[in-house]
């Protein structure tokens, strides 16, 4: 099986969406502030992309994401 349709990859997807949405972004703004097109942004938060987890750690962080809690939603499958 490939990660990319994991249940774990699944739920970071999701996360991630949320966490934008909880910094009141839409996906063009997030893709302004990490000078990436908007479908980069939207790839990743219905799971057509996955980052490798230099580019998870420098996506978080652009965004002002804590990766801890990105890291901690793919081993238990809480959300915080």
């Amino acid at each position: 099986m490939k990660t990319i349709y994991s249940p774990e990859s699944q739920r970071l997807s999701e996360w991630l969406r949320l966490q934008r949405e909880a910094k009141g972004l839409t996906m063009r703004q997030a893709a302004d502030l990490i000078s990436k097109p908007h479908s980069f942004i939207g790839k990743i938060e219905v799971g057509q992309r996955r980052l490798d987890v230099v580019e998870f750690v420098w996506y978080c962080e652009q965004l002002g994401f804590d990766p801890a809690e990105g890291l901690d939603v793919i081993r238990t499958g809480f959300y915080k």
